[in-house]
């Protein structure tokens, strides 16, 4: 008697619980990859951690690889902190695309050195020189330098970014009868340009901040006559409204912000 086999019912979708394990670690590994291309060692260490902690609490691996010494004692980062960290990421990006755009619309004033572009601690910063703005001692604008603070405001309009107006100044002490110190001074220059931009009605009032630091925040040393002529300037920074730096608590901030210098 011929005996009859029985063949087991073989289930022919097993292989997509292979691909969605197998694409869960593509993420997680080209996540990494991001990081690391945009963070220091230190924050290398902390997103990786953390991203290998979130993928064990979801269940994403089987087991747990010794951490390395250096991961063991760096201290993990919350979800939130990852998310920031990315955040600030796209953020940088934005703003040296919004560089970019600034250099090409500035060319003439940048080649003059009368405009310089940097990324700063805070974010972006456009440098405005007295000798292309201002009159020596006066607060009131060159009516040949509107129209570079009109292409600054049409690019600057649409982002989502606030803008601080700083006014600067040497260390040379001024008494004239409009102003009796450096105080007042930058601080008109500051808000004499914040008003002309509000005229031109391309960036929302309550984006726009002035302040006057006279010669407190000095960028080049004032023993030169070139010096004192790079410190008094009107930097009008480009502030995101996110943190961008990413710091265990009790972590002194390093800032993540490189320094770039165009036309100087």
């Amino acid at each position: 008697m011929r005996r009859r086999v029985q063949r087991s019912r073989v289930g022919h979708d097993r292989w997509l619980v292979s691909y969605a394990d197998f694409i869960t670690l593509l993420f997680a590994f080209f996540v990494v990859l991001y990081a690391f291309a945009r963070a220091d060692q230190k924050k290398q260490v902390q997103v990786a951690q953390a991203i290998d902690t979130a993928f064990h609490a979801m269940g994403a691996f089987p087991g747990r690889a010794a951490a390395s010494p250096a991961a063991a004692s760096a201290p993990p980062l919350s979800v939130a902190a990852v998310q920031q960290f990315l955040l600030s990421a796209q953020v940088r990006d934005d703003l040296d695309r919004i560089q970019h755009d600034l250099a090409l619309a500035l060319a003439p004033e940048i080649s003059q050195h009368t405009v310089a572009l940097e990324m700063g601690r805070d974010g972006l910063v456009i440098s405005l020189r007295e000798a292309g703005f201002f009159d020596s001692g006066s607060a009131i604008p060159k009516p040949a330098a509107l129209p570079a603070l009109r292409r600054i405001a049409r690019r600057l309009g649409p982002t989502p970014y606030d803008l601080r107006i700083e006014g600067h100044t040497d260390d040379v002490p001024i008494h004239n009868p409009a102003f009796d110190s450096n105080w007042e001074l930058s601080a008109a220059r500051a808000t004499r340009i914040a008003r002309l931009i509000l005229e031109m009605k391309t960036i929302a009032p309550d984006r726009i901040s002035a302040a006057g630091y006279a010669q407190y925040h000095p960028v080049a040393g004032n023993d030169t006559a070139e010096g004192r002529a790079r410190n008094r300037r009107v930097d009008l920074v480009v502030l995101p409204r996110v943190q961008l730096d990413v710091a265990p608590p009790g972590a002194s901030s390093s800032g993540l912000w490189r320094r770039v210098t165009d036309g100087d």
